[in-house]
């Protein structure tokens, strides 16, 4: 995908974070078949895999999508200053990703909407940003949108799984300044952000997690957040993270989402696939899936 593209009338940027080798593939994806890298090499090496370390090549970044009347943030990264010493990807991260922000066009007050898949650290940290020795909304005015059952899952007060050790301190100083500053609005399965762009329950990753639709013209695009971390999840769609919470939830997601866009051409959006991967069409491969094209 180039920096820009469109879903009918749609404006879409993506704004880059990090992007290069994240994960040991059997770290990502426990169950995926011992010989999967070999038997994949060939298309995987250079873009998703990276030789040298043995790591599947990961990105983070978000996007910006202007629809002519609102200007939305979807995914917030992993944000800048972060305390995340159990996540050291995204641990004290100094990156110029407002300044890409602002590249694209788009000042951090004139975002009106802030929407992400899930509350994962890598997601949300965008949220806030240090300002004066705490942690403010890096988006004066616009409204956090935070699916009800994900935001649930993840306060500490309603949690009903363990915690989650690489989550560290992410909903106190992503999450809640957002809350107490009064910003978060709390939303369900079918809410529409804006004429054409619809959040839809994909859960499994997370218990709450959930996808935006994006239809303009006749065209579709899935904003598909962890749904997907590689291709290796087109190839064996049936082999989750170990951060699923729930497994069968996350193959049901996972499978309806692949057959959808092989079936209809949508265009899928995943949150960590490289450039130029970050939006492709799906064909159907054997008993799996595969990137047919790239936009």
């Amino acid at each position: 995908m180039k920096a820009s593209c469109r879903i009918g009338s749609l404006r879409l940027d993506r704004v880059d974070e990090i992007s290069g080798p994240a994960v040991d593939p059997w770290k990502l994806l426990p169950d995926l078949p011992g010989d999967a890298i070999e038997r994949n090499r060939a298309w995987l090496a250079p873009t998703f895999y990276d030789e040298a370390t043995s790591q599947l090549v990961l990105s983070l970044h978000g996007w910006i999508v202007r629809t002519g009347r609102v200007t939305v943030l979807i995914e917030a990264c992993g944000g800048n200053h972060k305390n995340r010493p159990d996540y050291p990807r995204v641990h004290g991260l100094d990156t110029p990703w407002i300044e890409r922000l602002r590249a694209a066009g788009v000042a951090p007050e004139e975002v009106d909407y802030v929407f992400c898949s899930h509350l994962h650290v890598d997601h949300i940290g965008w949220f806030t940003e240090l300002r004066n020795g705490s942690w403010a909304p890096t988006f004066p005015n616009a409204k956090y949108l935070m699916a009800q059952r994900e935001y649930d899952n993840w306060n500490p007060a309603m949690r009903s799984l363990p915690p989650f050790a690489l989550q560290g301190s992410c909903f106190e100083d992503s999450v809640l300044p957002v809350v107490e500053g009064g910003q978060a609005v709390m939303v369900e399965d079918g809410h529409k952000i804006d004429q054409g762009l619809t959040i839809e329950a994909s859960y499994g990753h997370t218990l709450g997690h959930c996808s935006v639709r994006a239809r303009s013209g006749g065209e579709t695009g899935i904003f598909c957040g962890d749904i997907m971390h590689s291709p290796l999840e087109m190839t064996y769609p049936h082999v989750n993270t170990y951060a699923c919470e729930d497994a069968d939830a996350a193959r049901i997601s996972r499978r309806k989402l692949l057959e959808d866009a092989a079936e209809y051409g949508h265009l899928l959006l995943p949150a960590h696939f490289p450039a130029p991967f970050t939006a492709c069409r799906v064909r159907r491969a054997d008993d799996g899936f595969a990137i047919a094209k790239v936009e």
